[in-house]
């Protein structure tokens, strides 16, 4: 008996480990959880006894972040990058477009300027083989309003081109179109402005493709600045040169244009005429027309 009972004993004994040990295996995550903060609450309470240095020191009490609350984040992450690479890739090419239109405005403002020179430098190369009718410097000269200008000696042509009167009528079958341009050319010779006016713009009408056009239109501003309307004249030598830049007397207009501008008191303009002649005809000028011109330019003190 006493053998039986300490045998029980024994295994009582045994038992009673065995069964603790069970516990403790099967304590939760939770609890093993709980067990080490209060663990390390201690540890704190020992190490910090007036608290915890920090909120990284200690153990937070809220709830770690899910795994679809960092989904969303992101999500919204990356759509306000989207929109800020949208905001960027639109902000550069509106500079780009401002960029673009200054330069073409600039191009525009140089294009202006430089359009109606060139097309009419190709129309003037065309034309170098048409003949260019000498004209006495004399004729060329701006001479005050009323004054009677010396006629042209011998047989050589005027700024009209015409010949002495006893020329023309020693020639048979002479041209109608060219008499009547004469004409206008003596009235204006003699200092009738008005007359001479009035015969040359009934000549352009009455010939509008004869080649004496370009001489009549150039000599009506001719005898405009002669009498004292000098912006009339500018306009009818402006007309004269654009209309039919390749004509004979389309260099003298320009030149004539430029003398209409200073008596109207725009040195800078008749600069711009003078820039204008020499950019379309060059080399083409005649001597006595480059001569006037060079000393219109000093006079208008032209860079």
């Amino acid at each position: 008996m006493r053998l039986f009972g300490l045998l029980t004993a024994s295994a009582a004994f045994a038992v009673l480990p065995a069964s603790a040990g069970a516990q403790r295996q099967a304590a939760s995550p939770e609890q093993r959880i709980d067990r080490l903060e209060r663990q390390v609450e201690q540890v704190q309470r020992q190490l910090f006894p007036r608290g915890r240095p920090a909120d990284t020191a200690g153990i937070a009490g809220e709830p770690a972040a899910t795994q679809s609350s960092v989904a969303t984040l992101d999500q919204r992450l990356d759509a306000v990058e989207r929109q800020m690479s949208d905001m960027l890739r639109q902000s550069e090419e509106n500079a780009h477009r401002l960029q673009t239109i200054d330069a073409g405005i600039a191009k525009l403002r140089s294009d202006q300027e430089q359009r109606i020179s060139a097309l009419e430098q190709r129309i003037a190369d065309a034309a170098t083989a048409a003949p260019v009718v000498p004209q006495p410097a004399t004729e060329l000269a701006p001479r005050p309003a009323n004054s009677k200008p010396p006629r042209p000696s011998g047989s050589v042509k005027s700024d009209a081109g015409s010949a002495p009167a006893s020329s023309a009528a020693t020639i048979p079958g002479s041209d109608p179109g060219e008499d009547a341009y004469t004409e206008g050319f003596k009235q204006w010779e003699a200092g009738s402005y008005d007359q001479a006016i009035a015969s040359l713009r009934a000549f352009t009408s009455a010939y509008p493709k004869h080649r004496r056009v370009s001489y009549a239109n150039n000599l009506v501003g001719r005898a405009l600045l002669d009498k004292g309307d000098t912006r009339a004249a500018a306009q009818v030598l402006l007309a004269n040169y654009r209309n039919n830049p390749a004509g004979e007397r389309a260099s003298d207009s320009l030149y004539y244009l430029g003398q209409a501008l200073m008596k109207l008191g725009q040195p800078a303009q008749a600069c711009k005429a003078y820039a204008e002649l020499d950019a379309v005809y060059g080399t083409k000028v005649r001597p006595d027309l480059r001569k006037q011109v060079n000393d219109a330019k000093s006079q208008a003190q032209c860079s």
